[in-house]
């Protein structure tokens, strides 16, 4: 083992640099931020225990009101061994709770869980940035103690503790998980019976036990295990009846074909899983009294066939559903309500945790102040919370102050904007450099990032949208599965109303295709004119043109899909006045789609000429002609890019299932649909920087043809 005196040495050269970042910045940031990581590293070298007790020591008292040197202050001790040096690359860690301690499991084993246990699952992302995100989750089985599921709670508080305090925390229960941890395995999981705590047998596979599941979704599956009756099945869902010779896959009449696809995978996981292979596959189709042997032996094990009910929503989900939004303050491990008429961000003290009850979401948020202690039992208590309340769905997330979501941002009225928490890259240099001289690996320091801003859209995005086109002087209400469909040789006028503080506020916005012609724009502007009079001047205007939408915009419509072309009368008669080909797009014909957007609240498919020079390697596309559909990744697209593609296909070709193109590797097919190969961009699509916002005041005075403007319009071009 290494002298351990060496680690004084680095200890002082961590000092130092310390201050100089001190000196250089003014504040110590630095300190707080590369705390965690540099005593996991010395830990790592010496196996000794450093920096028992910590406070901060260096320099003088910060005077920066939001300064870091507020944030928690961690003794080693608090955290447990098994997640030193955790998180420093992409990918997954987990660790299973045995004795109410953490530990690690090996990477065959990920996806296997059983119902007696509980988890915790760290995912690692690396950004282009080359920093690191982090998200948590801790899994409860079904069958877990209350003890082991809230020892479970509590080693997710340490593990953020030993990460920095910055990532966001889930709680997963079994059949209700959340899509974003579903996603991390492909394609599902099936929770076994036992677990190592509960001291359950686990199931041989000589015992094979015939069980029914349901398989919901079409991005992520959720495999969820239901009583073995007819009562279970329904015409919405997918169903897959596992038996000892033969799986069956019950697809009901409302399922789609995406949906359908997705429980294949799990079909064949199941095969390949608990049969060694060994099995025959059968599909059953809902309605369809085919006289095959695999229809008669599906129904044979329900007794014979016989119509399935129509499903109605039970007594759980209309309960979470009523819930009202409230906020409870965190005292002594119990929750308390705070009475306000109006949900703010000044009702939140940083040195305090808070629970807000949002139904199917419980929020836990800790101010930066606050201590490790204050922090588990802020868990415990939305833990009750939940129980004491039984809506085992509803899903329990943490964040922390200065890092919270756009989901529990969004559930104030007001919020401010965030003020600058991230650290100097300078700063980071220095104590890099200063440490790598020494032979400290500094690889994982370099990388502990600053956070990852979300886009703040300020609105409530939960509120009653309505899009109507115009076509001269008319206006055509779309219906609610074309609200997103624009097409950029038209004009549209969009409605959108949410709960504001005592009353409902309205939104009234006008958006101008690039190639709309001048008639339908002043139509729009007229008629939305009209619409705001008739809400007597209350309402909110906007006016956007495409290519130039702010977050706001985005936000309301979440799945957003430009096509070429144009409907209206008037876009037509201009198009066959040029002489030039009618480019409007059709479901039947070639088109091709850029897929761009930071997730599933905000993305939007931007149809581009079918070409190869169309293609950027920094972007997924969708190429469809006919009954083809090419679904195209550049080499620089992540996971979560690659997962919007699926999602706008839904909205685009939701009925056909597509073939996948890695860049580089691509079929002779696809390059035909595209006129052949040609050069590329590589380099995301800028938009220009947003400018100063104004508020400018219009009065008109009486006599000179007046008018009194009570509403503010936004122009975005």
């Amino acid at each position: 083992m290494e002298n351990p005196s060496k680690y004084y040495y680095y200890y002082y050269l961590f000092a130092a640099s310390m201050m100089e970042c001190w000196n250089a910045n003014g504040c110590c940031n630095e300190l707080l931020n590369y705390y965690a990581t540099f005593n996991s590293k010395i830990h790592y070298l010496f196996h000794v225990p450093i920096f028992q007790g910590y406070t901060p020591i260096f320099g003088p008292k910060c005077e920066k009101t939001n300064c870091q040197r507020q944030s928690m202050a961690v003794s080693m001790r608090d955290l447990d061994p098994a997640f030193q040096g955790t998180g420093q690359k992409a990918g997954i860690e987990i660790w299973r709770i045995e004795n109410f301690r953490p530990v690690p499991v090996s990477k065959s084993a990920h996806g296997k869980f059983f119902t007696g246990d509980s988890y915790v699952v760290l995912k690692t992302i690396a950004l282009k940035s080359g920093a690191l995100r982090h998200d948590i989750h801790y899994w409860v089985g079904k069958d877990t103690s209350q003890d082991e599921a809230g020892a479970a709670a509590i080693k997710t508080v340490e593990l953020d503790a030993a990460l920095g305090g910055r990532a966001v925390q889930y709680r997963e229960v079994q059949g209700h998980e959340t899509e974003k941890f579903l996603s991390y395995f492909k394609p599902c999981i099936i929770p076994q019976e036992g677990g190592v705590s509960s001291g359950f047998k686990h199931v041989g596979a000589e015992e094979h036990i015939t069980r029914l599941f349901v398989c919901k979704g079409k991005h992520v599956v959720q495999v969820k295990e239901v009583p073995f009756a007819r009562s279970s099945l329904s015409h919405d869902d997918i169903f897959i009846l596992d038996t000892k010779s033969k799986i069956f896959q019950f697809n009901g009449s409302n399922s789609s074909i995406q949906e359908r696809a997705k429980a294949l995978e799990v079909v064949q996981y199941i095969k390949d899983t608990y049969h060694d292979g060994k099995c025959e596959i059968a599909a059953i189709e809902d309605g369809k009294l085919m006289a095959d042997a695999d229809t008669g032996e599906f129904w044979g094990f329900f007794g014979g066939f016989a119509p399935l009910p129509r499903k109605t929503a039970n007594d759980e989900d209309k309960a979470a559903d009523a819930v009202s939004t409230s906020l409870f303050r965190v005292d002594k491990g119990q929750a308390e309500p705070v009475g306000a008429d109006s949900l703010t961000k000044e009702l939140l003290d940083t040195k305090r945790c808070y629970l807000l009850d949002c139904g199917l979401e419980v929020f836990v948020w800790m101010g930066r102040s606050t201590s490790l202690d204050e922090r588990k039992s802020a868990s415990g208590a939305a833990e009750e919370l939940v129980c004491g309340l039984n809506r085992p769905k509803s899903h329990i997330i943490r964040v922390i102050e200065g890092f919270e979501t756009v989901m529990f941002r969004s559930k104030f009225v007001s919020w401010p904007q965030a003020d600058d928490v991230a650290v100097s890259e300078d700063g980071r240099g220095k104590v890099a450099a200063l440490l790598k001289r020494q032979g400290v690996n500094v690889k994982g320091l370099l990388k502990a990032a600053p956070a990852k801003e979300e886009p703040q859209p300020h609105i409530d995005c939960t509120g009653n949208l309505q899009v109507w086109r115009i076509n001269g002087q008319e206006k055509i209400l779309l219906p609610a599965s074309d609200q997103s469909k624009f097409y950029s040789g038209d004009c549209y006028i969009f409605q959108y109303s949410y709960p504001g503080e005592d009353k409902e506020e309205y939104l009234i916005g006008t958006w101008f295709g690039k190639q709309s012609v001048e008639e339908d724009r002043a139509s729009a502007i007229s008629q939305a004119s009209k619409m705001v009079e008739s809400l007597k001047f209350l309402p909110v205007q906007a006016r956007i043109y495409e290519g130039n939408e702010p977050i706001q915009f985005f936000s309301i419509f979440q799945s957003f899909i430009v096509f070429k072309g144009g409907l209206s009368d008037g876009y037509k008669k201009h198009s066959a006045g040029t002489e030039l080909p009618d480019v409007t797009y059709t479901e039947d014909g070639l088109a091709l789609f850029r897929v761009q957007g930071s997730g599933p609240e905000n993305m939007q498919a931007i149809q581009v000429e079918p070409v190869a020079s169309s293609l950027n390697s920094s972007y997924c596309h969708i190429l469809h002609s006919g009954s083809t559909v090419f679904t195209w990744s550049g080499n620089l697209t992540t996971s979560e890019d690659q997962e919007l593609v699926e999602r706008q296909l839904d909205l685009i070709k939701p009925n056909l299932q597509s073939k996948t193109q890695k860049e580089g590797a691509e079929s002779e097919q696809f390059w035909d649909l595209l006129g052949g190969k040609a050069e590329y961009p590589s380099q995301k699509i800028g938009r220009d920087a947003e400018s100063e916002s104004h508020l400018f005041s219009c009065t008109f005075i009486k006599g000179w043809d007046s008018l009194f403007l009570n509403n503010v319009i936004f122009q975005f071009m």
